[in-house]
């Protein structure tokens, strides 16, 4: 810092009025989805303790610490794909190389759904302290799902940012938000803390489809809505299986986990190959 400091003094700073707009029409919608997201966030839980108890909303919040896994795998993958896309905009198959993106984020978070939800009884044992609050664990499949909703979401926002439309992005926040709000308020008293998972997931879902459906209008991208629905329903399905049929059976776990990835690699293969050889 203190090398620098000579050069930093010498440098004249003007106010580029131009160069300030571009920045704040790009900004501030920006910055006003960040505070909708922070209500999509944290509403539920402050909702619970005030429209049921404190211990429920311990309850709650100990348990959506299991969703911790798919939250760091999205930021980890936000960090490392954002720039990239960006950097790869004035490509020519730019938009091919994003609906491989979205298909392969897709088929890693729907194996991390399948084994966090396959080995959930293990996993709360290390991350839920309280054994009280193991009342809430139903809450898990819902959010993990809800969040992998996000960050596909987070995936098909990229049309807005390189088109400079970032106002979609805070009409989309926005209707989460709405969504979250009135979900909670509803239902938190008819049917409890469930009510909040759902919520959640109703939230993050609508924002992925209604992105997906206005950004195919602005800037087409190629999609493989047959891969990545059916793989995403087959981890839904197998996640269910194991969740509330075979729960705490692991050698199930471990076959539908197996049987989901050979199907991939089987579906891929040839895929996968060809992106590895161009490396």
């Amino acid at each position: 810092v203190l090398i620098i400091i000579p050069d930093f003094i010498k440098t004249k700073l003007i106010f580029d009025p131009k160069i300030f707009n571009q920045l704040w029409r790009y900004g501030w919608p920006v910055l006003v989805a960040g505070l909708a997201f922070v209500v999509n966030e944290n509403l539920d839980k402050l909702l619970l303790g005030d429209l049921l108890n404190k211990d429920i909303m311990g309850a709650y919040a100990g348990c959506y610490k299991l969703a911790v896994f798919m939250t760091i795998f999205i930021q980890a993958f936000r960090l490392g794909a954002e720039p990239f896309f960006f950097n790869h905009a004035s490509a020519k198959n730019a938009p091919e190389t994003y609906a491989t993106i979205l298909k392969y984020f897709v088929v890693v978070g729907a194996m991390g759904l399948l084994i966090i939800i396959g080995f959930i009884d293990l996993f709360k044992v290390f991350l839920i302290r309280d054994d009280s609050y193991y009342i809430a664990i139903g809450i898990v499949p819902i959010v993990l799902l809800a969040n992998l909703f996000l960050g596909i979401y987070h995936n098909l926002s990229i049309w807005y940012k390189l088109t400079d439309k970032t106002r979609y992005g805070m009409y989309f926040s926005i209707v989460g938000a709405g969504l979250t709000v009135l979900i909670n308020i509803v239902f938190i008293p008819v049917i409890g803390f469930m009510a909040a998972a759902y919520a959640t997931l109703i939230a993050y879902g609508s924002m992925m489809l209604i992105s997906y459906f206005i950004g195919q209008k602005h800037y087409k991208i190629p999609y493989n809505l047959t891969r990545i629905g059916g793989y995403l329903t087959l981890a839904i399905v197998f996640s269910a299986v194991s969740f509330y049929v075979f729960r705490e059976n692991y050698l199930v776990s471990l076959i539908l986990l197996a049987a989901f990835g050979a199907l991939v690699l089987k579906v891929e293969i040839k895929e996968l190959k060809r992106i590895l050889l161009k490396k």
